[in-house]
């Protein structure tokens, strides 16, 4: 049985895995309010919709995309919503991160319409997402990850099964998301005492990734502040969002998380004085203005 698959947002990870599942050669639906993406998927074999509920008719998997709790629930249940056309049996893999109590109740929602439910968030960038190479951290009864295996093998290059209850793979996004804040952070922080001490910031890059102060996010976003290039693979105000929900976990388990919220603070620094649309990486200018240190512009 070939799989019908609706993607519902068509963001930077959105439109990877709408494209991962036409090139496998899935009949797939996508929506957004961006008419970019859209047109690129129908150029790439997929279809438009007007709305998500148009998109889910008829579907077999529903990928939601979207960037919060709030706007899952607006696609999912809202005017013109999914739950309106989708049938009894439909799995919809929720990818946004978001609190895993919000997860759970939004499951347990759509499993009261008799659907069946993976949690599902995504991790990788962009670049692995248009690859299909994204991991997903997932959590969900094993029928519906086996009646949608293909499609979930056509997008990621790891599926974690993490336990058959919704909550589980937003309580691992989380700790993703820590650990990737806290390292853009660290990163960007690095960068400006490197230009405020006099390094070539693209020796620096090299140097770096090479020795045992490398991580992934110094690799990938290091070159942005390198460039000066803060065309964003996720914005500021992503990790605004993200890291406040960490935080938010964190305090209700009593657990301390200091690095984290010193992040988050840089990056509603950087919100606050406009830059919440820019690459993540562009909380280094915030710091090199508190330095009195100059970073590389795209112009030079």
């Amino acid at each position: 049985m070939t799989l019908t698959c609706a993607v519902i947002g068509l963001g930077s990870m959105g439109i990877g895995a709408a494209l991962s599942l036409a090139r496998a050669g899935f009949p797939v639906r996508g929506v957004d309010l961006n008419p970019s993406p859209v047109a690129e998927l129908t150029a790439a074999g997929g279809q438009a919709a007007a709305s998500p509920a148009e998109a889910a008719r008829g579907a077999d998997a529903i990928f939601v995309y979207v960037v919060n709790a709030s706007q899952t629930r607006t696609v999912l249940f809202g005017a013109d919503g999914t739950i309106s056309t989708a049938v009894p049996g439909t799995v919809f893999v929720l990818c946004p991160t978001m609190q895993p109590d919000d997860a759970v109740a939004i499951a347990s929602d759509l499993m009261s319409a008799g659907m069946l439910v993976i949690d599902a968030p995504v991790s990788g960038g962009a670049t692995k997402a248009q690859a299909g190479q994204i991991s997903i951290m997932a959590s969900g009864p094993p029928q519906a990850f086996d009646r949608i295996q293909p499609a979930l093998d056509a997008i990621a290059a790891r599926v974690f099964r993490l336990g058959d209850d919704a909550g589980a793979g937003s309580r691992m996004k989380l700790i993703n998301q820590l650990l990737a804040g806290v390292h853009i952070a660290a990163m960007a922080e690095a960068m400006v005492l490197a230009a405020k001490s006099g390094l070539d910031l693209a020796t620096v890059q090299d140097v770096i990734t090479e020795c045992a102060g490398n991580s992934w996010m110094f690799e990938n976003r290091g070159p942005q502040v390198v460039s000066g290039d803060y065309t964003p693979f996720s914005a500021v105000d992503i990790f605004v969002k993200d890291l406040g929900i960490v935080t938010d976990a964190a305090r209700a388990l009593g657990s301390p998380v200091p690095l984290a919220e010193s992040s988050l603070q840089l990056y509603q620094a950087a919100s606050d004085a406009g830059l919440g649309r820019e690459a993540d990486a562009a909380i280094a200018k915030i710091l090199a203005t508190r330095a009195g240190a100059t970073l590389p512009t795209r112009e030079g």
